[in-house]
C-alpha cells in the first residue's frame, strides 16, 4: 500500500503491514520511497533494484551497489582484537562417558554437609552497605531500580570492606550490560586522593542505554571490550599495560560466566597437554596478569547453566567422589532454589503436599540451596587455592532478589614465619 510522498511530508509512501504505519524513513527529492523499500518504485530505485543483504537477512541493499556494501556491512566478519584468544579461560574437553551415584535427598545433604565443614562459615549474612550510595533510598526511584540500587550498594560496601573500594586499581566488570555497577564504583571513588582509576567492562551481546559516556573524559582510565569471556586474554588488554592491580566485580554473573571470568583473572594460556587427566595446577595470580589480582566480588546467579568444561572446582568435585554427572544433576536441581513449582494454598495445620512423587515445594527449594552451596563450595576451593581468602555471603534479603549469595575473595595475608 502507497501513498504519494508529496502526502506524506517527504516521508516513504510504504505502509509496514506489520505495525500498521507508514514507513517513516524521509525519502530523496523526488522519490516515493525510502532507500529500504525502493524496489516498490518503478525501476527498482535506479539501481538494479534491492536484494536481502547476504550477510544479515535482516536489511536490504541495492543490488548495483552489493560489492561496496559488504565490504562495509556491520555483519561482516571482523579482525579479531589482539586480546581474541579462542578458548582460552574454556577449560578441558568433558569426557564422553560418565557414571552417576544415585542422587538421593539424603546423599545430597551429605554432599553439602561436607562441603559445609571444608567451608568452614558456608553461608553468612550480612549486607554491608556503603555509605557513598545513599541513591538506594531515594523515594523518586521505582521499585525495580530500588532493588537493583540495593544489590549495588551491598556489593560496594562489601569491596569497601575488603579494603578493594580505592583508587589505584583497574575494575573489571565482567558481564557488564548496561555498565552500573562501574558506574557507582566510579561515583564512590569521587574526592579520593587523585591515583590513576581505571573501569573495564567485558560484554558480550551489544546493550542499549549504556552509561558510558559519564566515564568518559573525566578522572578516569575506561575501556569495554566487546567479547565473550571464554575468548579474553587479559594480558593482551592495552588498557592494562599501565599494571594496576585488579578487581573482579560483577552483578548477577550468569552460570558459567563466574567460572570463566575466574579463570580470566587467574590463569594465562594453558600449555600443551597441561591439562590431560587431572584438574590443572593453577597459576599465581602475579604469573597471570602483570598487576596481580588484588580482589574480587562477583554476585552468583543462574547455576543451571553452569558446565563441568569450564568449573573451576572440579578438583573440590573430585575430592568429594563425585564428577561431571554429578555436577549436571546438581546444576540441574538447584533450579529449584528460585523457580521450583509453589504448592497452592493450603488450610493452617494441613500437611505440605508434594507433586507426583517429587519432594515438596519447601523441600525442592531446600534441595535447590543445597546444590547452589555445592557448586559454589568449588569456586570457593579454587580461590583459597590460589592463596586468597574466600567467601559465601548472602548480600541482600531475599526479598531484593532470591540470586542474593556473592563471593568475595581478597589475598589471604603472609604468615609470621614468611
Amino acid at each position: 500500500m502507497a501513498a504519494p510522498a508529496t502526502d506524506r511530508n517527504g516521508k516513504c509512501a510504504f505502509f509496514v503491514e506489520k505495525k500498521k504505519r507508514f514507513c517513516k524513513m524521509v525519502v530523496a527529492k523526488g522519490r516515493e520511497f525510502c532507500g529500504e523499500h525502493a524496489n516498490n518504485e518503478e525501476g527498482g530505485g535506479g539501481g538494479g533494484g534491492r536484494i536481502v543483504c547476504p550477510l544479515d537477512p535482516k536489511h536490504t541493499v541495492n543490488r548495483n551497489k552489493l560489492e561496496a556494501h559488504l565490504k562495509k556491512c556491520n555483519s561482516r566478519d571482523k579482525a579479531k582484537p589482539a586480546y581474541y584468544a579462542e578458548d582460552i579461560n574454556a577449560g578441558s574437553p568433558v569426557p564422553s562417558q560418565h557414571s552417576l551415584q544415585q542422587v538421593t535427598p539424603a546423599s545430597l545433604s551429605s554432599w553439602s554437609a561436607r562441603a559445609s565443614r571444608r567451608l568452614g562459615n558456608p553461608l553468612r549474612r550480612q549486607v554491608t552497605l556503603c555509605e557513598r550510595s545513599a541513591e538506594a533510598d531515594n523515594p523518586k526511584n521505582g521499585d525495580s531500580a530500588r532493588k537493583h540500587l540495593k544489590q549495588q550498594a551491598s556489593i560496594l560496601g562489601h569491596l569497601e570492606a575488603l579494603g578493594l573500594l580505592r583508587r589505584g586499581r583497574c575494575f573489571v566488570e565482567f558481564g557488564a550490560g548496561r555498565g552500573k555497577l562501574s558506574h557507582w564504583i566510579h561515583r564512590a571513588l569521587e574526592g579520593h586522593p587523585p591515583e590513576r582509576l581505571q573501569m573495564l567492562l567485558v560484554e558480550r551481546s551489544s546493550t542499549r542505554f549504556k552509561v558510558d559516556g559519564k566515564h568518559r573524559g573525566g578522572d578516569v582510565e575506561f575501556a569495554r571490550l566487546h567479547i565473550d569471556i571464554q575468548h579474553l586474554d587479559l594480558t593482551k588488554v592495552p588498557l592494562l599495560e599501565r599494571r594496576l592491580p585488579l578487581v573482579g566485580v560483577g552483578k548477577h554473573l550468569c552460570g558459567a560466566a563466574t567460572d570463566l571470568a575466574l579463570r580470566c583473572l587467574f590463569r594465562s594460556r594453558p600449555t600443551p597437554g597441561r591439562e590431560a587427566g587431572r584438574p590443572p595446577k593453577r597459576l599465581k595470580a602475579e604469573a597471570a596478569h602483570p598487576g596481580g589480582v588484588a580482589g574480587l566480588a562477583l554476585a552468583l546467579c543462574c547455576h543451571h547453566r553452569c558446565e563441568w568444561r569450564h568449573y573451576v572446582g572440579r578438583r573440590f568435585f573430585s575430592d568429594l567422589g563425585l564428577g561431571p554427572a554429578e555436577f549436571s544433576a546438581f546444576c540441574r536441581m538447584s533450579s529449584w532454589a528460585t523457580c521450583g513449582v509453589r504448592a497452592a494454598p493450603r488450610a493452617a495445620g494441613a500437611e505440605e503436599a508434594s507433586d507426583g512423587g517429587l519432594p515438596s515445594p519447601s523441600e525442592r527449594e531446600r534441595i535447590g540451596r543445597r546444590c547452589k552451596l555445592l557448586l559454589d563450595a568449588g569456586r570457593v576451593e579454587f580461590l583459597r587455592a590460589e592463596g586468597f581468602d574466600a567467601r559465601l555471603t548472602r548480600y541482600v534479603g531475599a526479598g531484593v532478589t532470591p540470586e542474593n549469595v556473592l563471593l568475595t575473595a581478597a589475598p589471604r595475608p603472609p604468615s609470621p614465619e614468611t
